[in-house]
């Protein structure tokens, strides 16, 4: 069978066999699981195991294959863990119903026991929807919950995803400004309306799922049906969602199918007793550079527990989609590690794990037959091709790929090269490469680039000057050169590279130094573990210009719907460090040199007319220092080489957006 992606990529055509084997493994085992039926009436896991409360009853199931035996206990025994013995069911399912609506409470603490070989281990249940750690044991339990059936007034009614997402990416307990957990409380009501002001279409949430360790960034999952119990309620997490649609503010799932946390008290690793219950034996069941578990995505069950896992966020929350964390991870036995991906040949060894491909291609028909308008976002870093083709056409199924190069390039020209040097040819090259008829999501820092070891682009640029040079009064060429280059990076950036744009909470106004959650290491401090927005609604400082910049800058995209226009007519002058190039009717200047202003200018344009400034760096409100005419019109004209185009003046380090009448 000939795919769609071999035409969209014929260096693919060598690889043709191993698409086929790809598409005829996810189609068989798709028929396996659910033969000509819907993955949507497959993916009700959490429907059926987990804790319900029926009419005159509550019911506990539980997948435990291996286990002897089972019991259930918790406050309501008195935590006797024998009293409440489960019974066994076929194909390793455990049960138990508790007669009377008032058998369980709300709020009321539960564990599941197993037993396997004469040994008693306490578990907690693996679909619990609300994980609490217990303040006198310190265990972790579930907590008897109504997230699945009881009511919520949901107002959100035909709210459709963004089309285009503008991404603000978020994280609930950092999001203010004490040295403490943020809740989902306080999030909805300080920081969604600051979303929408600044003009972003999109949150993305990270840390949803409950995490034993806060300093995992909630990256090490042990309930993944879970909501955190640090943030607040599953009550408190619709209200949040909710509230963001009524405001037309599509909301993202930062979700962890990569690996799970290895704990066993909490966790799904050895929870029937074996280790090969979700998780693969031995050394593929574990990753060395994380220290967690990897799941088995070859069988049946654990595909069920997964699609559930994905249904549940979009059924029980109104989640519009998903960014899915490590698929690099996923894709290879080495996890991509020290791979540099430089030929096509490394993406089809045998290097490659089908089973996780077939599981993101499962994971995407899912989500899709879901909600047709639901978001995909794939973690990426090795560039595997069709990640983002539809699976009919031969690729995975995904609606964008995370541009992770990007910040590293801005990393490697900030730290090595001085600005004199930086290579314009290279930054075009880098920005603008990407997978033909794959979209992707641009961005310069997320927070990857400012955890502890790294620096956020801000902080790179201006280092220590920032303790002290931040006031509008202060005369500081660090900080001037900072900031200038803050805004000619994400406006490149943004412009160029991708059909969508992400930014880390608090990076829009560049804020300071790095994330550091609450460690042994510094004294469980949470001074760098929050968002200090008083820094750019502060009127002194210059925060506030970089954060009035990201709003212009938001604006025009929209406005101007640039992600929907190719880039055009560009014109590369290596020794002068000038970058031009045209988007529709908007031109685009970029002047990355240090010291040296142009005077009259050619820009060469593929449209006669007449140009005005719609937007520049160097405004005053935006830190800059009013060296551009905004009222000037620049008319086109024939030069003697044929190029046609308008004379113009570019201030060094200034980008300047023109856009024809």
């Amino acid at each position: 069978m000939d795919y769609k992606i071999l035409s969209i990529d014929p260096y693919l055509t060598p690889f043709k066999d191993a698409i086929n084997q790809r598409y005829d493994a996810y189609i068989a085992k798709r028929y396996e699981l659910v033969g000509e039926s819907s993955l949507v009436d497959f993916s009700n896991g959490y429907q059926y195991y987990g804790i319900h409360q029926r009419e005159d009853y509550w019911v506990y199931r539980e997948w435990a294959p291996a286990a002897d035996a089972m019991y259930f206990t918790g406050d309501f025994a008195n935590w006797d863990i024998y009293a409440y013995p489960m019974e066994k069911l076929q194909n390793g399912v455990f049960e138990i119903k508790l007669q009377g609506r008032d058998a369980l409470k709300i709020g009321e603490k539960v564990q599941a026991i197993v037993v396997r070989n004469g040994e008693i281990m306490r578990r907690v249940p693996s679909y619990a929807t609300r994980v609490v750690q217990d303040s006198v044991t310190y265990n972790w339990c579930a907590e008897v919950d109504n997230a699945i059936c009881e009511p919520f007034p949901w107002e959100d009614a035909g709210f459709t995803p963004a089309t285009t997402p503008y991404i603000y990416e978020c994280h609930v307990g950092m999001a203010q400004e004490d040295g403490r957990v943020g809740n989902f409380a306080e999030f909805t009501k300080n920081v969604l309306p600051r979303v929408k002001a600044l003009g972003y279409n999109t949150i993305q949430i990270m840390a949803i799922m409950e995490h034993p360790y806060y300093g995992s960034f909630g990256y090490q999952v042990s309930n993944f049906f879970g909501v955190s119990s640090r943030y607040g309620t599953p009550k408190d997490l619709k209200a949040l969602i909710n509230a963001a649609h009524k405001k037309g503010i599509t909301v993202l799932l930062d979700v962890v199918h990569s690996h799970a946390v290895k704990n066993t008290n909490e966790g799904l690793n050895y929870f029937d007793g074996t280790e090969y219950q979700y998780f693969h034996q031995g050394e593929r069941g574990y990753h060395t550079a994380w220290d967690t578990k990897l799941f088995n995505y070859g069988k049946n069950q654990v595909l069920h527990f997964l699609l559930s896992n994905l249904k549940y966020w979009m059924d029980i929350y109104h989640f519009d989609g998903f960014r899915f964390d490590g698929v690099t991870s996923m894709l290879y036995h080495d996890h991509g590690l020290g791979s540099a991906f430089t030929n096509y040949g490394m993406y089809f060894s045998a290097n490659t794990d089908t089973e996780a491909i077939t599981y993101l291609q499962l994971a995407n028909e899912l989500i899709h037959t879901v909600n047709p308008k639901a978001i995909t976002i794939a973690e990426d870093m090795s560039g595997m091709p069709g990640m983002c083709v539809p699976i009919p056409d031969g690729g995975i199924g995904f609606d964008y790929r995370l541009s992770m190069g990007i910040p590293d390039l801005w990393i490697k020209f900030i730290k090595e090269y001085k600005d004199e040097n930086w290579d314009m040819f290279m930054l075009w090259y880098e920005l603008t490469s990407h997978r033909k008829g794959e979209k992707s999501i641009g961005y310069c820092e997320s927070h990857d680039q400012a955890l502890v070891g790294d620096k956020t682009i801000i902080f790179r640029l201006c280092d220590a000057d920032m303790y002290w040079s931040m006031n509008k009064e202060s005369q500081n060429a660090v900080i001037d050169r900072g900031i200038a280059l803050h805004k000619m990076i994400r406006l490149i950036t943004s412009t160029v590279v991708g059909e969508g744009y992400l930014n880390f909470m608090g990076n829009e106004f560049g804020h300071p130094e790095w994330i550091d959650f609450p460690r042994e290491g510094n004294g469980w401090s949470y001074h760098y573990c929050r968002r200090q927005w008083s820094l750019a609604d502060n009127g002194l400082l210059r925060y506030g210009y970089l954060q009035e910049f990201d709003k212009a800058m938001l604006k025009l995209l929209k406005k101007g719907r640039l992600y929907t226009k190719p880039a055009q007519s560009q014109w590369i002058q290596q020794s002068d460090k000038v970058i031009m190039y045209t988007k529709g009717k908007y031109a685009f200047a970029f002047n990355f040199n240090p010291d040296q202003s142009f005077q009259n200018y050619f820009f060469p344009v593929s449209e006669q007319g007449t140009y005005s400034v719609v937007l520049t760096t160097d405004d005053a409100s935006f830190g800059g220092f009013n060296r551009v005419d905004m009222e000037y019109e620049y008319n086109t004209e024939k030069i003697a080489d044929g190029r046609t185009g308008f004379f113009c003046y570019l201030p060094a380090r200034t980008a300047i957006v023109y856009k024809k009448k």
